[in-house]
């Protein structure tokens, strides 16, 4: 990356900088959205707009969503670094304030934003990854609903343990926490989703989990296919029972699994085979790059 956007105004890297008596820096306060774009487009734009401003109004950071100039300098962010497609970060934090907890609301925030290459990623039905069980619990959030919120420490607690487990590392899996009470939360990045009989099953909002862009998307693909939707609590023992599972986030769109690791070594692979183009899977990624425009 040559160039960051800070509070719109294209800056060099290097000196791409906020002060640190930012609350963002000092208490987590601040949010943020990932994206891509199709097409040199932002998918989903308006939504990952709502669920910012609406963080934003909890934790009274002021912010405005306007949609037509967030998408002007993600176009020239994405033009000065060189990029036909884009992983977009965009990060709202709390801006400058004096040293300890505010009393009342934020009035200067910072707004941040990256433009980096697309990963590769395997997502293309028949090519699945692997889903490793943690040790590491899914914390509860700290209001009434999770926050995408600069205070990631959970997560990368989770990826830390990730990185102890061979078979994860080799297969490039992605890591799944519990919550407190054993049941399936969501993965380090990404949301949870499974087929029994031809019914998709998700781990309910009152698990704790992010209220995942994509997520919602599936479900509501899901409903437009008329395919049955249960949102629960579920157990690990039930995800070894499935006949497809996925994974979703904005960047990697739906992440087939087909290989369920344990931290005591077990393994355990599903028996249905992903690449099927009836499968519930396939689908729902054929509708899902539909609507981003993808032939």
């Amino acid at each position: 990356m040559r160039y960051i956007g800070v509070n719109g105004v294209l800056t060099e890297a290097a000196k791409a900088v906020i002060h640190v008596s930012d609350h963002g820096f000092l208490y987590g306060m601040g949010l943020f959205e990932t994206f891509r774009t199709y097409n040199g487009v932002p998918f989903l734009l308006d939504r990952h707009l709502r669920r910012l401003e609406e963080g934003c109004r909890m934790l009274g950071i002021p912010f405005q969503p306007d949609k037509e100039q967030l998408t002007k300098h993600i176009q020239h962010l994405m033009v000065a670094n060189g990029l036909d497609e884009a992983y977009i970060r965009y990060t709202v934090s709390a801006g400058e304030e004096a040293l300890g907890l505010p009393s009342g609301d934020y009035t200067r925030p910072n707004h941040i934003l990256f433009a980096k290459p697309l990963p590769s990623t395997n997502t293309q039905t028949g090519q699945s990854s692997a889903l490793q069980l943690l040790r590491t619990s899914r914390n509860t959030p700290e209001g009434e609903v999770r926050l995408k919120s600069l205070h990631y420490m959970n997560n990368i607690l989770a990826k830390r343990e990730l990185q102890q487990y061979a078979e994860a590392v080799h297969y490039k899996a992605e890591g799944i926490m519990l919550t407190a009470n054993g049941f399936l939360a969501e993965g380090i990045v990404s949301n949870l989703f499974f087929v029994r009989n031809n019914t998709l099953y998700t781990p309910d909002l009152s698990t704790g989990i992010l209220p995942g862009i994509t997520r919602e998307f599936i479900l509501e693909l899901a409903n437009l296919r008329g395919i049955p939707c249960e949102q629960g609590l579920y157990h690990w023992d039930e995800l070894k029972q499935a006949d497809e599972i996925f994974m979703t986030n904005s960047i990697q769109e739906i992440r087939p699994v087909d290989l369920l690791l344990e931290p005591g070594g077990v393994a355990s692979h599903l028996s249905v085979p992903l690449a099927q183009t009836e499968s519930i899977t396939a689908l729902l990624l054929h509708d899902y790059r539909q609507k981003a425009g993808m032939k």
